[in-house]
């Protein structure tokens, strides 16, 4: 079976590669991941940019599986959103309420809005082709 190039697979596959090569980059060089990207946002602690360098493997890998795999695409996507979406709702709700500076509404767009926004189009595209395709 071949899995079609579409537009579903190209983002598929980018916001999976980005994900996994972010939790690669918290996996390996941790205190210059934090640096370059929250050095405003608390004390670095190792361990936790570890942790969730691990949440960005894991989600990244299933979201290069979705691409891939079109059957899986709704499972893997839901799965990954739930990270993806509850950690960008966490970061609406800190800018929201001032314990994160007004500024991070336009650095968290693209690495973390933006992605959760795509994940959450796309699962619904998906939701709604596999209940058509089952009727």
């Amino acid at each position: 079976m071949r899995t079609r190039i579409d537009a579903g697979f190209v983002l598929l596959a980018v916001l999976g590669i980005g994900s996994v090569v972010n939790g690669i980059w918290m996996q390996l060089d941790a205190a210059a991941w934090f640096a370059r990207i929250a050095p405003d946002v608390a004390p670095f602690n190792l361990h936790f940019v570890r942790d969730i360098g691990a949440a960005y493997l894991a989600t990244g890998a299933a979201l290069v599986a979705a691409a891939l795999r079109p059957a899986w695409r709704v499972p893997l996507v839901a799965t990954a959103l739930i990270f993806h979406g509850l950690h960008a709702l966490g970061h609406v709700r800190e800018t929201a309420s001032g314990e994160l500076a007004s500024f991070h509404w336009t650095l968290d767009l693209p690495g973390v809005h933006l992605p959760a926004l795509v994940m959450l189009a796309l699962l619904v595209v998906y939701a709604r082709r596999t209940a058509s395709d089952a009727r």
